[in-house]
């Protein structure tokens, strides 16, 4: 009995052990990239160009880990329609996401934006309906509007609210949203499943090259300008932690169903929202704060 419930436990185990890194790679890679942008002493306010470092390194060691020392292995399947219609898509999205989330740090706290993405399900599932994968209800229609209404609640008791940071982070999330339906579209009609170093070995590339352009413009004469000072140690532990969660999200999915991955993401936002005033001067939160983000969150798991 004792040797046939072992594998049970062994796998039970990993899959908490999956999910705890998880939630601390997440949680850790968000203030991480806090401390980076805001820093005095590395002095480095160019999200977009931490960004863009973030999904160049991702290629690069993808390219390595696969074709150099062939420790891992691309799956077969992609064509250039496939990539074309399917992959630009989710890493122009990806790379979206990841601006534009980033950039929000330079405006408001990592607790208010973290409850600004709260309201994900809403867009993930408006975007859903209108490109035919989710269908309407009146009961998912009553826990979209308990969402929303959270959500105003937390912005409403929010004391430092700045709107350009609140339009940056809901840009983010939608850019997210867009990007789950295009990998479910990707999954469901193209019918091609990758491992997470397949997904990431494709579309890496893809997002760095939708962050280069813009990077040109916006941040590039600005960079070199400018005086920071990125210790290459600090970068490449950065980099690695960015590259590290990616793939951490993936073997969560891989190994837990979709209501543990729910429940762990709405367990990591918590956390993030919590200790973000303990570790920031600019988090400040309020009773209304944390009754607004409780709405939102008992509301996005009951989805």
């Amino acid at each position: 009995m004792a040797d046939r419930t072992r594998p049970v436990v062994n796998e039970g185990i990993l899959t908490y052990a999956y999910i705890l890194l998880y939630i601390a790679l997440s949680s850790g890679q968000i203030f991480f990239n806090k401390w980076v942008l805001s820093s005095k002493e590395i002095n480095f306010p160019y999200p977009l160009g931490l960004t863009l470092l973030h999904m160049v390194f991702s290629s690069v060691l993808c390219f390595l880990l696969t074709k150099v020392l062939k420790v891992m292995k691309v799956e077969e399947g992609m064509t250039m329609d496939i990539y074309a219609t399917s992959v630009v898509p989710i890493g122009a999205m990806f790379a979206m996401t990841l601006w534009l989330g980033n950039t929000a740090y330079l405006y408001i706290s990592v607790a208010f934006a973290q409850m600004l993405k709260a309201i994900m399900p809403v867009a993930v599932f408006g975007l859903g309906v209108a490109a035919g994968l989710e269908v309407m209800s009146c009961r998912m229609l009553l826990i979209m509007s308990m969402i929303s209404f959270g959500v105003l609640v937390a912005s409403y008791g929010e004391i430092n609210i700045n709107w350009i940071g609140v339009v940056y982070q809901m840009g983010g999330v939608v850019g997210e949203a867009l990007r789950l339906i295009f990998m479910e579209i990707f999954v469901k009609r193209k019918g091609l499943k990758l491992n997470p170093i397949s997904v990431m070995y494709y579309v890496s590339p893809c997002s760095a090259l939708c962050l280069f352009i813009p990077w040109i413009f916006l941040e590039k004469s600005k960079m070199e300008a400018g005086s920071w000072n990125f210790p290459p140690v600090v970068l490449v532990l950065n980099c690695l932690c960015t590259f590290a969660l990616n793939l951490s999200v993936f073997l969560v999915i891989t190994h837990t169903s979709a209501l543990t991955i729910r429940v762990a993401g709405v367990v990591k936002d918590w956390v993030v929202v919590l200790l973000s005033a303990l570790l920031f001067a600019d988090t400040k939160l309020t009773i209304i704060n944390l009754f607004g983000y409780g709405i939102a969150t008992s509301s996005g798991s009951n989805k």
